[in-house]
């Protein structure tokens, strides 16, 4: 960790920060030759293809404390990175947080967010080797750059899908915004009593601890299926359009394939919404958006069912002339809206 001036308050000293943190997750390792304490780590890499991520959350942008612990806010910001590294196929190794620390940060709010971090992290044996600290004048900011290795050769990229090809999800979506929306009803509505416990529950764990795709990730890159990949956080209607930048093509998108939760659908109903707008509109649902060419469809689906790997196909690629369409449940198509979280919106449009 470098070394920063700045103290976060009077009852937080930097240095002895650092030292907890580095005693409790700074462990030695084969292939970390030197890690917390120095200007930079030192590690050693694989012959493998590296990645490289980082993510910035902001107190007010990206979270709420009224809505979130310090523990979920630590663990959604690892998740964010983790899923990058699991759109790619990879595997994740190393891990560095930059935190700015409000003055009325104190040390158990920063072993709070390190245990959410770490939380999330533990599963796949990644290794925390360094980060920053600071002070901050307006709230908590988290910046996390988690480093990896492609598994199976090439990384999955978002610049690889063709006309034709089949569009797919993992998992469900539009869980986390609908878990969003419940957390942020101060006053529950009337309406939220008609969604059960189990359901208000699934649906803000999935807001407050996604899980990033690892295993999923890597199986794709291992059977060599997907002709493009990308991970849901910006939302489907974002995310799918990076896609279709990045590989010059356009997409046609069918609602009524979407796959939702019987939760999702619960909160739907009560709410009067319709399940698969919020699913279209939502984000941070961390699931896989891949694309799979037309020659292999009926083998990857058939290898997939095998594996019990939970994929749906929403839709097909087409050319770039033909622009990105959905097709509504009520039988209407359109030009894809322009839904999808935008952090340079002010805070009410999002």
């Amino acid at each position: 960790m470098s070394k920063n001036r700045s103290k976060a308050r009077s009852s937080l000293r930097e240095f002895d920060l650092i030292r907890t943190i580095r005693n409790r997750y700074g462990r030695a390792t084969r292939s970390i030759a030197h890690g917390i304490g120095d200007d930079a780590a030192v590690v050693s890499w694989t012959g493998r293809q590296g990645l490289l991520t980082t993510d910035l959350v902001a107190e007010g942008i990206h979270f709420d404390l009224r809505t979130a612990t310090l523990i979920d806010v630590g663990y959604r910001a690892a998740a964010a990175n983790l899923s990058d590294i699991a759109a790619m196929g990879g595997r994740p190794e190393y891990l560095l947080v930059a935190l700015a620390i409000p003055r009325s940060g104190k040390n158990v709010d920063v072993a709070r967010l390190y245990r959410g971090i770490m939380a999330a992290c533990r599963p796949y044996d990644v290794r925390l080797i360094g980060g920053d600290t600071s002070a901050s004048a307006c709230g908590w900011f988290i910046s996390i750059t988690l480093t990896g290795s492609a598994t199976h050769g090439r990384p999955l990229l978002r610049s690889g899908a063709r006309n034709g090809d089949g569009l797919y999800v993992t998992g469900t979506i539009g869980d986390s915004r609908a878990g969003l929306k419940l957390l942020q009803s101060r006053r529950p509505k009337r309406s939220d009593a008609h969604v059960s416990l189990p359901h208000r529950r699934f649906l803000i764990r999935r807001h407050l601890r996604p899980d990033a795709r690892i295993a999923m990730g890597q199986w794709l890159s291992r059977e060599n299926f997907p002709t493009s990949a990308i991970d849901l956080s910006d939302g489907l209607s974002g995310d799918l359009r990076h896609v279709c930048r990045e590989s010059g093509v356009g997409a046609e998108v069918q609602m009524n394939s979407f796959p939702l939760s019987p939760a999702l659908r619960a909160y739907a109903r009560s709410a009067g919404l319709d399940a698969a707008s919020i699913a279209l509109a939502g984000g941070e649902d961390y699931e896989l958006l891949f694309t799979v060419a037309s020659t292999v469809r009926s083998r990857f689906e058939r290898s997939a069912a095998r594996q019990n790997i939970p994929v749906t196909r929403i839709g097909v690629i087409r050319p770039a002339s033909a622009g990105i369409r959905v097709s509504w449940p009520d039988g209407r198509t359109s030009p894809l809206p322009r839904i999808s979280y935008e952090h340079f919106e002010p805070a009410s449009k999002t």
